[in-house]
């Protein structure tokens, strides 16, 4: 290995490394994001507090910023500025791969623009550590990020991915959990899932199951740490009917959250592709 890993090619501009760092075990970092962390001018951090402790873990003494979702539009800027003077970024998130569920690819972006040197420093990634020990088909996945939390953009979500084959990995909150398992259930049918939690730290939990079984495990807990969901892709025989339990449990669900009457139905109906009226029936009239 080179004694110097930056600015090999004497550029004037510096250049912005993409640093993988652990997604719960400290000691899953490389040799060589080590050696790029001490020899850049900034890390741009997702959380600096997050950040010091990895750094401190592994004495590493650097000045570092914070570049996330809500100061990206004036950090951006700042940070672009300072490559284009020479200096040599890396960019990291909380964990794993930047740009993955954060304003990363933005900064990125930016760069090709202005024509900065971009290189990636490979690490663990959640969801690929998630779908590989899932036990469902790795051949070919989509990954989807995070679910919108409501209204259309989640309808949207679910009915665009309805009829996709590959398997499908999410990110999730813990507290929102059940209730995206059981969107899912109902939007997708009772497809076979594997929820992970807390993946390479000391709780580190996977869940295998239909959907159902799975919210069963789930159900009533105070969850806590990361969550991975993996959801196999649609099956030949398509979206399975919900059975009268299923349903009412959902439109009580929906009811807590805050919807009326006329908007839980109306909810129901459009996620199972029937009419309003039909859902009236099944759990009004018994």
């Amino acid at each position: 290995m080179e004694k110097r890993l930056i600015n090999v090619e004497h550029n004037v501009k510096g250049t912005l490394f993409l640093v993988g760092t652990p997604i719960g075990n400290l000691k899953d970092i490389t040799l060589r994001a080590l050696d790029t962390l001490k020899e850049v001018d900034i890390i741009a951090a997702e959380d600096t507090r997050h950040t010091q402790k990895l750094l401190n873990h592994y004495s590493i003494q650097k000045s570092v910023t914070s570049y996330y979702e809500h100061n990206k539009l004036s950090k951006g800027p700042v940070l672009i500025d300072k490559l284009c003077q020479g200096k040599n970024i890396a960019l990291v998130s909380d964990a794993g791969m930047p740009g993955i569920s954060d304003p990363g690819y933005e900064l990125v972006k930016e760069c090709v623009k202005q024509q900065i040197t971009i290189t990636v420093i490979p690490g663990p990634s959640a969801l690929i550590t998630g779908v590989v020990a899932s036990g469902l088909d790795c051949s070919g996945f989509v990954f989807a990020g995070f679910f919108p939390r409501q209204g259309k953009d989640r309808k949207k979500t679910f009915d665009s991915l309805e009829r996709e084959r590959r398997t499908l990995i999410f990110y999730e909150s813990p507290h929102r959990l059940c209730q995206t398992l059981l969107d899912i259930k109902v939007a997708w049918g009772d497809r076979q899932c594997c929820v992970a939690r807390e993946l390479t730290k000391v709780f580190e939990e996977y869940q295998r199951g239909t959907l159902s079984e799975v919210i069963a495990k789930f159900e009533g807990k105070k969850i806590k740490g990361e969550i991975t969901i993996i959801v196999e892709g649609m099956r030949e025989e398509g979206k399975k009917e919900m059975s009268l339990e299923e349903i009412q449990k959902y439109y009580a669900m929906l009811l807590k959250k805050g919807f009326s009457t006329k908007d839980a139905l109306k909810e129901i109906a459009q996620m199972m592709g029937i009419s309003k009226r039909e859902i009236y029936n099944k759990i009004m009239i018994k």
